[in-house]
C-alpha cells in the first residue's frame, strides 16, 4: 500500500518529529512512503520508515538522484520541477499532509480533486462561505494520522476493487 506525504520542505523542529513518527508508523504498518523526495517533511518520514525497515519513493523535481534525500529507496527522477506535486498526491491510495506552506496546499488541492483523501497534522484547514470544511481530515498525533489514512486508503482500495 502506498500512502503519499506531503509537507514543508524548510520544516519546523516540531513537524519533522511529527513526520518521523508518521514514517516509522506507516513502516511498522507495512506501507510504503511517497513522497517528494527532498527535504524538510520529505526526509523526516523518510527517515522515520527507513529506521524502522520500511520503503520509501521519491518523487524528484528534477533530473539527478543526488538530489533525492539519503532515506529515499527508490528515486524517480521527473525533471517536472512542482509539476510533480500532482504525481506524488496521485501516487498514494491516501494522502498525509504535514505542516506546509503553498506547495502543500496546492497537493492537497489536487488530491481533494481527485476524491483522495487527505488527513492533516498541523497543516491547514478550510472554510467554505463562513463554514469549516471538513473535506481534510483532521488528526492531533502521528498515530491518529497514521490510522486515519489507513483506513480510507483501504476503503478507496475496496471501492476501486469492486468496480
Amino acid at each position: 500500500m502506498l500512502i503519499s506525504i506531503i509537507g514543508e520542505s524548510n520544516a519546523s523542529h516540531k513537524n519533522y518529529s511529527l513526520a518521523e513518527e508518521v514514517g516509522k508508523l506507516l513502516a511498522e504498518s507495512g506501507a510504503t512512503v511517497v513522497c517528494g523526495g527532498m527535504g524538510g517533511v520529505m526526509e523526516a518520514v523518510c527517515k522515520g520508515a527507513s529506521n524502522a525497515g520500511g520503503s520509501t519513493i521519491g518523487i524528484l523535481p528534477g533530473l539527478n538522484t543526488d538530489e533525492a534525500n539519503p532515506w529515499i529507496d527508490t528515486p524517480i527522477c521527473t525533471g517536472l520541477g512542482h509539476a510533480r506535486n500532482l504525481i506524488v498526491v496521485r501516487s498514494g491510495l491516501a494522502v498525509i499532509a504535514i505542516g506546509g506552506a503553498y506547495g502543500t496546499l496546492s497537493e492537497i488541492g489536487h488530491a481533494l480533486s481527485d476524491e483522495i483523501p487527505v488527513v492533516g497534522l498541523n497543516t491547514w484547514s478550510f472554510n467554505r462561505e463562513g463554514s469549516e470544511d471538513n473535506s481534510l481530515h483532521l488528526c492531533n498525533t502521528p498515530s491518529q494520522a497514521v490510522e486515519t489514512a489507513l483506513l480510507l486508503a483501504n476503503k478507496r482500495l475496496n471501492k476501486c476493487e469492486n468496480r
